[in-house]
């Protein structure tokens, strides 16, 4: 494979390439400093908000018609909706994505309504959809509540180190199942009038859903328990009932952000309203005013439509954008990376949160993803903060690198790799709860976030001969597979784990001649594309046999590239790599890129981040320009 423009002219044609796509993040940055892009995920986010509006009777016309052209603009020729961009209509978010539309007043004998119930019932019907599915249908009075677990409030009184405990889960899950015991106790039932028997193979109820992904014994003890379960949140120790729910009042309210939200992200937002409403908050308290006032954040009204995103990257945004000009070029006393340097720094979390209460030691000094998120930063945005702070001038003795330095340091996990938000988050029990059929409950170590901090100590003066760095680069030998890459938690997929590895390898002082990095460069080189890019289905998630194989994108080509740089910068693969970005830019400087390359759950819940296909670009064209 060969690009058309080889040699200087095409290190001249990268730097032109590198400066076009650098003005257009200029263009799109926020006076203020700060980038943020679109975070688009799947119809039952925006189908769960008209769930919510409509059970607390705050629904209104605008919001029915727009939510129900946003539907049908993205229901799947199959029928259905999909997880992801080009994938199969999912039978959970096509039962969601129905019922609002018939929320929305869409008669059920239209035309994309018979269509979807086609696909829902060819999939099984709504019985055989996932846990939060069901239990929006129960909240909307469509679904027995003796159908789904059971759960008692009383669980909040466990200790945190307790094997089964709130902590235990991984901080999404757990500011969401926080107040889920809550509603799994009482139950609350706001009726709406549009029926669902059409998407139903048998009554409601009365086959058992899915199980959890992780069964054990504890699925199998719980699940005789129900019953016993069910009958106690009917009739509750009445002082130890109270107890529980204050404490969960309190742990709700304690942990409510400026902007409304809980945890930045669309679950614990939504259970949180709920749960504080049917807990005898009024509708118009001004802790729910705001959560609901919130949502104009994550909400995109377009051409008559409405689409409200899972959660938003405004800090994630912005240092990968910073990092991505400085690499084609941009000085760091430059007017946008200083902006940029500026809002970063004005970010940093310095309050401890819920990421101590197990391994109870570190003290606050990292970023969350989000604009607010006090009580949940998490090691991969402080990580690539701290690269691009570095990046613009800021000195490795400055006292916020040494502060989100120390943290990362404090939140290693005992076999040397780190997960996004806690340490040692790889409790097996709490995946076994009846609850725990969708995404993952737990925060274990990956491979990309490990490889993202390693390179952010060292770049922060860290020596590569530092206990933690040793630790870390033993992970990553450890959970290298047989072909040579590494698996991407975050991004999809190896190609991202892998060209994150590289990076780091490199910046750590690895022999990068060594053989186990070289396996990972052939893996890299060999997924190549005939037309130069790189690219991954999200079906490798399923199939590892799918690994690195997909159609040509710009995000995941810029993460090959920037891997195979940092181990071999004159590899042949190179130029064609190159090349490729270089003819697929538009004249404005972007490139377009149609495919989900961001992961939230693997194959549960993907995300197409809308800046990805910029920000990598430019840092792969600037470094190969130099």
């Amino acid at each position: 494979m060969t690009s058309s423009i080889t040699g200087g002219g095409l290190r001249a044609a990268a730097r032109m390439a590198a400066d076009r796509g650098a003005q257009h993040l200029r263009d799109l940055q926020d006076p203020d400093g700060f980038w943020w892009g679109e975070l688009e995920s799947n119809a039952s986010i925006t189908a769960e908000q008209l769930f919510l509006l409509e059970a607390l009777g705050r629904a209104t016309e605008q919001d029915r018609h727009e939510i129900a052209a946003e539907l049908l603009a993205t229901q799947c020729a199959d029928g259905g909706w999909a997880v992801w961009h080009g994938g199969p209509g999912d039978l959970s978010v096509s039962v969601e994505a129905w019922y609002a539309l018939r929320l929305a007043g869409i008669p059920a004998d239209a035309e994309p309504m018979r269509r979807a119930q086609s696909r829902i019932l060819e999939l099984g019907g709504a019985n055989k959809a996932r846990f939060f599915t069901r239990l929006w249908l129960a909240v909307l009075g469509k679904y027995p509540w003796d159908a789904l677990p059971a759960a008692p409030p009383e669980l909040m009184l466990m200790p945190p180190r307790a094997p089964i405990s709130v902590y235990r889960f991984a901080s999404w899950a757990r500011g969401t199942f926080v107040p889920m015991l809550v509603v799994l106790s009482r139950n609350p039932t706001f009726t709406q009038r549009p029926s669902v028997e059409d998407i139903f193979a048998e009554a409601p109820g009365s086959v058992e859903g899915p199980t959890p992904r992780s069964p054990g014994p504890l699925t199998r003890w719980m699940g005789r328990l129900m019953p016993l379960a069910r009958l106690y949140n009917r009739h509750p120790i009445a002082p130890i009932r109270r107890a529980s729910e204050r404490r969960i009042r309190d742990w709700i309210l304690d942990r409510q952000e400026v902007d409304g939200s809980w945890a930045g992200i669309q679950p614990p937002w939504v259970y949180s309203i709920i749960a504080l409403h049917v807990m005898g908050m009024p509708l118009d308290h001004p802790v729910i005013e705001r959560a609901l006032d919130g949502f104009s954040t994550f909400a995109l009204r377009r051409d008559g439509r409405l689409r409200i995103q899972s959660c938003i990257s405004p800090v994630w945004d912005t240092c990968l954008a910073a990092i991505a000009l400085h690499d084609s070029g941009t000085a760091g006393d430059d007017d946008a990376v200083e902006r940029a340097r500026d809002w970063l720094l004005a970010r940093e979390i310095t309050r401890e949160g819920d990421w101590r209460r197990i391994p109870r030691r570190g003290e606050a000094g990292g970023w969350a993803f989000e604009f607010h998120n006090e009580w949940y930063p998490d090691t991969d945005d402080t990580a690539e903060v701290l690269i691009s702070l570095i990046k613009s001038g800021v000195s490795p003795d400055d006292g916020v690198v040494r502060r989100g330095v120390e943290w990362l340091l404090a939140m290693q996990s005992e076999g040397g790799g780190w997960g996004a938000f806690d340490v040692d988050n790889t409790s097996r029990l709490v995946g076994q709860f009846p609850v725990c059929d969708f995404g993952e409950v737990i925060d274990p170590p990956t491979e990309d976030v490990t490889a993202h901090i390693l390179e952010a100590l060292v770049e922060c003066g860290v020596p590569p001969g530092h206990p933690a760095v040793r630790a870390g680069l033993l992970y990553l030998r450890r959970t290298q597979r047989d072909d040579g890459s590494w698996w991407g938690r975050w991004g999809v997929n190896h190609i991202y784990g892998t060209g994150a590895v590289l990076p780091a390898l490199a910046a750590c002082g690895v022999d990068m001649r060594e053989p186990w990095v070289q396996r990972a460069v052939d893996w890299l080189a060999g997924c190549q594309n005939e037309d130069g890019g790189w690219g991954e289905d999200i079906e490798s998630y399923r199939d590892p046999a799918l690994a690195g194989i997909g159609p040509s994108t710009a995000s995941q080509t810029a993460w090959a590239l920037i891997g195979l740089m940092a181990a071999d910068p004159g590899h042949p693969a190179l130029e064609a790599g190159i090349g490729w970005l270089v003819r697929e830019q538009s004249a404005d400087g972007s490139w377009e890129e149609d495919a989900f390359t961001g992961t939230g759950f693997p194959l549960d819940f993907m995300i197409k981040y809308h800046y990805y296909r910029l920000y990598f670009p430019v840092m792969a064209l600037g470094r190969y320009a130099g």
